[in-house]
């Protein structure tokens, strides 16, 4: 299912990119569209973990600086016989995670400085089970794909809305002029918030659970989160809208009125879960 979700977002992309180039140049437009967007629909399928990993500048974390972590992964991977994945640390004080990779094969988990720091054993082993429950599921390709798609579409509505101001589009064709291009530059960005949203909230919820069934203590990761949340008002990071669906939490929580369509649900609402399954 996820696979074929992948295919309809880069579906998807190569659309909006069509419809961007006939507006600007028509059939020519629409041409230099189709090359581009099967440039960024193979980016996006070969490079996209590489590409997020490289914009929080996350490195490998060796076994010899944090032992106890890699111990954690081991464990955690034998219980849900997956291969191991990479282990990634990005230096930020915020504490989140994020997993990438286009298949368990090639998974990495990325933690920040601040969660190796902030957190018990039992809580980061809940936040590790929640992303290795992400690669399980092989949410993680759909995740990074998703965050280039939305920064190809931001990077679009920029260059539609500059384009509008100053050429007026294409009135004399009659292929929408500035006021299609002013439209599209505001919905744009809109249309990919609601993607993000559409593949992240249950996935969240589902990861949380796939959490607390690998490693027995549903308190663990219902603690961390509480923790998770308090900390992300205190320190925030310093990450993109576009790429905010794929962590543990989300980084833009409470930063705007635009939290109504946070990529995240509720932190009240995935503790809530959690602790009925620990009464269960």
């Amino acid at each position: 299912m996820n696979n074929l979700k992948t295919v309809a977002l880069l579906g998807a992309m190569t659309g909006i990119f069509l419809f961007a180039g006939g507006m600007i140049g028509g059939r020519q437009g629409m041409l230099i569209a189709l090359v581009l967007a099967g440039l960024m629909n193979f980016a996006a399928y070969w490079f996209s973990d590489k590409i997020v990993l490289k914009a929080y500048g996350a490195g490998a974390l060796p076994e010899s600086e944090s032992p106890r972590i890699h111990a954690m992964v081991r464990e955690l991977c034998q219980r849900a016989q997956i291969p191991i994945p990479a282990v990634y640390v990005f230096d930020q004080d915020s504490p989140n995670a994020f997993a990438t990779g286009r298949n368990p094969q090639r998974a990495v988990i990325a933690l920040s400085r601040g969660i190796t720091r902030l957190m018990g054993d039992e809580e980061l082993k809940g936040v590790i089970a929640h992303e290795l429950s992400h690669v399980l599921h092989r949410d993680t390709l759909l995740q990074a794909v998703a965050a280039t798609l939305a920064g190809a579409i931001m990077f679009l509505a920029y260059q539609m809305r500059w384009i509008g101001l100053f050429t007026g589009g294409r009135d004399d064709d009659r292929r929408g002029g500035v006021l299609g291009m002013l439209a599209m530059a505001i919905l744009a960005p809109l249309a990919a918030t609601l993607i993000q949203m559409a593949i992240s909230r249950q996935r969240e919820f589902r990861a949380d659970s796939g959490a607390a069934r690998l490693t027995g203590n549903p308190e663990g990761l219902a603690s961390a989160l509480e923790k998770l949340h308090s900390y992300s008002k205190r320190i925030p990071l310093k990450a993109s809208r576009q790429t905010a669906h794929m962590f543990i939490v989300s980084p833009l929580s409470g930063r705007s009125l635009l939290a109504l369509f946070s990529t995240h649900p509720p932190i009240e609402e995935r503790v809530a879960r959690l602790r009925s399954m620990q009464r269960a």
